[in-house]
């Protein structure tokens, strides 16, 4: 494996980047959600990276302004463009032969990616995008209220279960809590709100690139239901992972994103 560690300037901050290189002339850049590290959840962001430039095609990973080894404030993804931009123009730097890019992002690093318009890439892959508002600032500190999930996406998640033997001989048994599932149920007859601020931001963003795109839904991940239930469902770019957890880490999971991230790679719809 040639892995390099570089550094590379974003509005008068250090940021630090990894490269695996490789061959093609086509390259991915990993953009990281959350305030997680450049390796991704248990390292999930590095093994990719492993394999994508195994099969051929260099990968460029960092950590944003104000997160890991990167100097600054951190903005959070809102406020990420520059950053985006910036490790796109060191990887280019790094590896000249660069000739088409494509980003994958997770989460609000997929919703990010939307929200700068796919500016500078040809293709992108948009793991379960983050559509919840941010929360006011609390004026003490108190431990952070979970979003509250909109009702196509507590439906959604009904649905699956009544076909699930499992999730019936816990109701038979006794172990579910039955307050709490005619809360849910409650929740779920409700009418779904209007798409939120963000929501029609990303679609706005994601209106204006002009190349190919594949938005991937993790089938038991909370904010991909979130996602889905202020999207086009006949949306053509929608690929659905059943079983997948948000960070793609059960084994056939992680097999299905690499498939789908070397499908764009190599320029395949």
């Amino acid at each position: 494996m040639k892995r390099r560690h570089v550094i590379f300037a974003c509005a008068g901050e250090t940021l630090a980047g990894s490269i695996d290189m490789a061959a093609a002339t086509t390259g991915l850049l990993i953009v990281t959600g959350g305030n997680e590290l450049r390796c991704g959840p248990f390292g999930s962001h590095a093994e990719l990276a492993d394999k994508i430039a195994t099969a051929g095609f260099p990968v460029f990973r960092y950590d944003r302004r104000g997160v890991g080894d990167s100097s600054g404030s951190n903005a959070t993804f809102a406020d990420s463009t520059d950053d985006i931009a910036a490790a796109l123009h060191a990887f280019k730097a790094h590896v000249p032969t660069l000739r088409r890019m494509v980003a994958y992002g997770n989460c609000d690093a997929a919703s990010a990616l939307m929200l700068a318009g796919g500016t500078g890439f040809d293709s992108l892959v948009l793991a379960n995008p983050w559509t919840f508002e941010p929360e006011p600032e609390p004026e003490r500190e108190a431990p952070a209220a979970e979003p509250e999930m909109p009702p196509a996406a507590i439906r959604a998640h009904y649905l699956r279960r009544i076909v699930d033997l499992s999730a019936w001989k816990r109701l038979l048994s006794g172990k579910v809590e039955v307050g709490k599932l005619a809360g849910s149920i409650a929740a779920a007859v409700k009418s779904d709100p209007p798409p939120s601020t963000l929501a029609q931001e990303i679609a706005n963003g994601l209106s204006r690139f002009g190349g190919s795109a594949a938005i991937l839904i993790a089938e038991n991940d909370r904010t991909a239901q979130a996602f889905l239930a202020h999207w086009d469902k006949g949306d053509s770019r929608l690929r659905k992972c059943p079983g997948a957890g948000h960070s793609f880490v059960e084994p056939q999971a992680r097999i299905w994103l690499q498939g789908q991230i070397l499908a764009a790679l190599r320029g395949v719809s």
